[in-house]
């Protein structure tokens, strides 16, 4: 692991050292003994690690000062975030923006080298379109280099060490450590750890890319969104949305793709398969070629069996579910957010450098929280932390978590019974439920 930023940068990768020798670690040492049930810090990852997340507490906001987690991010120059708020003005989370800016950028850079709108063609070529060929960082210049029929190497924010794997998903990632403090999270404390081997990516070679001699009989190239406008993971679409329009806008800018502008359709996955499928049959009855989505790795499960029957293209922003790696998806798969199993050992750091005696680990009941969940508990056994001082727990996201919030009573209760000490909560909005929970059950959270 690598530290990029940080006033704790040689803890960091002292502790990450630690933990690939399996030896546990703490810079802040184990919590002196008490009288009374020991004080619980809170950790999140993803979906629960926004600015816009203590809102979903109401009144109970407070109760995520102090909280911490880790979620995949890039550091982005100030430039990018600029760009995006050209786009939308009250943007104040950045999550997946850059993912999402680089799913519609390679899509699209795929297209033009495979000189057609032909969705398996494409998908022949998302892979090659980020490793070996000549390197280019914008979308103009790798454009320019496609319609000259050259092989290129992509590169921009999210996407900047290493290219795909045969997999379809990046060799190497970048993580972020962040810190609420009050209600918002504090820029100054945050930390950026690689991961990831670069030696993973993909040396295949591509279909010999097409030169352009004038606009493509099947364009214009339609792209769809798959974003979470509504349901648990509402909360980070605007950064996905914003990322998603800011590349539609420089792609067009550039002179679009096969000779014409690219469609960018909207829609919603609604965190809710229904409404994705539903979405999904919107998308193909309009002509789509490459559907950008899901927003949460569940719902791409859901509806990947009807986008392979139609033989289109899904490419997630956001998707981390260890499991897709290897999911049956005839080619047609991709995305540009890191598996899990990486995001694991980096939670797990964050984790352990408190020196917590007992560790509960939330997660909702999906694909996403179990497999996150698995990941954190394997790094944190690995680290030293015997299977006596961590307890698995998960609830059932609800369709709609507002009408119907999640119920974590006895959640809490066990939780405060077994003394736990940190708790890892492994959701999207819903999961603050289960923080209220834990103060109704006057579980003592330590700000």
């Amino acid at each position: 692991m690598l530290v990029t930023r940080g006033s704790r940068a040689g803890a960091l990768v002292a502790c990450a050292a630690l933990l690939l020798g399996a030896g546990a670690c703490g810079t802040d040492g184990p919590e002196e003994e008490k009288s009374g049930p020991p004080q619980v810090r809170l950790y999140g990852t993803d979906g629960n690690m926004l600015n816009s997340y203590p809102a979903e507490l109401q009144e109970r906001a407070d109760l995520v000062d102090g909280m911490k987690g880790t979620t995949p991010l890039t550091p982005l120059p100030e430039d990018f975030k600029k760009r995006l708020r050209s786009v939308d003005p009250k943007l104040t989370d950045f999550l997946y923006a850059a993912e999402s800016y680089d799913a519609v950028a390679i899509s699209v850079l795929a297209a033009q080298l495979a000189g057609t709108t032909d969705p398996r063609a494409i998908a022949k070529q998302i892979v090659g379109v980020t490793n070996n060929g000549q390197r280019c960082e914008t979308v103009s210049a790798c454009l320019r280099l496609a319609r000259e029929g050259k092989d290129i190497e992509y590169r921009s924010v999210s996407v900047n060490r290493a290219g795909f794997t045969d997999a379809g998903e990046p060799a190497t990632a970048s993580y972020a450590t962040l810190h609420f403090d009050g209600q918002q999270l504090n820029d100054a404390k945050t930390e950026f750890v690689g991961a990831g081997d670069e030696s993973a990516a993909s040396t295949t070679a591509p279909p010999k890319p097409r030169k352009q001699r004038g606009p493509a009989a099947d364009a214009p190239l339609v792209l769809g969104g798959l974003l979470p406008q509504t349901g648990d993971l509402a909360l980070a679409n605007p950064p996905l949305a914003a990322g998603a329009a800011l590349a539609v806008r420089d792609v067009n800018a550039a002179g679009g793709v096969l000779g014409k502008p690219v469609t960018w359709l909207p829609g919603d996955d609604g965190t809710n398969p229904d409404i994705a499928r539903a979405t999904v049959k919107k998308h193909i009855q309009a002509g789509v070629h490459v559907i950008i989505g899901a927003g949460a790795s569940s719902i791409s499960r859901a509806v990947l069996p009807d986008v392979v029957a139609a033989n289109r293209v899904l490419f997630s922003p956001s998707n981390t579910d260890a499991g897709l790696t290897t999911v049956d998806d005839k080619g047609l798969y991709f995305r540009t957010a890191p598996p899990d199993g990486l995001q694991g050992r980096a939670l797990a750091d964050v984790i352990l450098r408190d020196g917590p005696h007992k560790i509960a680990l939330v997660a909702r009941k999906d694909s996403y929280g179990e497999g996150l969940q698995e990941s954190v508990r394997a790094e944190l056994e690995r680290a030293g932390i015997g299977a006596d001082r961590l307890r698995l727990l998960t609830y059932e996201p609800p369709a709609d978590a507002k009408a119907t919030p999640v119920d974590f009573a006895a959640g809490a209760q066990e939780i405060k019974a077994f003394e736990a000490e940190a708790v890892l909560l492994i959701g999207f909005s819903e999961s603050a439920a289960v923080i209220r929970a834990l103060a109704d059950a006057e579980v003592p959270i330590r700000h």
